[in-house]
């Protein structure tokens, strides 16, 4: 992604970027090149073959919102020097450069904000709360709560988002455009439904909560329904089932 990559193409989805705190803070230089350079690459290459490009980018362009719930016309409040900004600002530099080939190429672009998403085949260390919480509970440990877990989140199942994804590929808007599941649980909540799933008897604890965590987190996704006719279809409750099955069995293999 940080090289120029020669292909002939009509589509690009750029979807280049760890998107977990524990990843993209391991290496925080290698996720600034991957958002910077990396768009850059793929924007000179979609230019170079006439291809449309989609941006994922992410819900954290907002940072730990003033406005809640987050419609696309908000600016956002991000921490420019925090642990979390070469992420955040990663993809707002990867936002401000797609919309800048557009109006200087006339290149087409369609650029989506992906709210927290889950299910299967995510990776046991993945550092998300889904993935923690079902991996800790799977193997009968406390489930860790950052804070006293009355952050909220809303959490997307993949099939869903990747539905969203495509819609906004093959439609005419150009973005940026919420992709999210509108409905808010706090961490807490969800890490009962977790317990309350795999073993009722687990213990929650209580950690410092990470620098730049953000409090709220909930998308607006009226344009998302309107432009592309998107709502999505799976409830919390229901994507839970196939996500732990697919943990049991990954653990059951290791």
């Amino acid at each position: 992604m940080t090289e120029p990559i020669k292909l002939e193409v009509d589509r690009i989805w750029h979807l280049a970027c760890p998107a977990s705190p524990v990843h993209y803070q391991f290496n925080p230089v290698k996720t600034s090149k991957t958002s910077f350079i990396g768009t850059y690459n793929m924007l000179g290459l979609a230019r170079r073959v006439g291809a449309r490009l989609l941006l994922a980018s992410t819900s954290e362009v907002y940072g730990d919102p003033e406005v809640h719930p987050q419609p696309e016309s908000y600016r956002g409040c991000v921490n420019t020097i925090g642990i979390r900004s070469c992420y955040d600002e990663g993809k707002r530099i990867a936002e401000t450069l797609c919309f800048d080939y557009m109006r200087m190429h006339d290149l087409e672009i369609r650029v989506m904000r992906i709210f927290n998403t889950y299910g299967p085949r995510m990776l046991p260390d993945d550092g998300r709360v889904v993935s923690n919480f079902i991996v800790q509970a799977l193997k009968g440990e406390p489930l860790t709560l950052y804070g006293d877990g009355s952050q909220t989140r809303s959490f997307c199942f993949v099939d869903d988002l990747i539905e969203g994804m495509i819609r906004l590929m093959n439609g005419t808007h150009t973005g940026p455009i919420n992709i999210g599941n509108p409905t808010e649980f706090t961490i807490r909540q969800l890490a009962e439904l977790v317990r309350e799933r795999i073993n009722p008897d687990l213990e929650l604890i209580c950690k410092p909560l990470p620098q730049d965590d953000p409090l709220q987190r909930q998308p607006v996704i009226d344009l998302a329904q309107k432009e592309l006719g998107w709502t999505p279809a799976v409830a919390l409750e229901k994507g839970l089932e196939p996500t732990v099955d697919y943990f049991k069995t990954l653990l059951l293999e290791a």
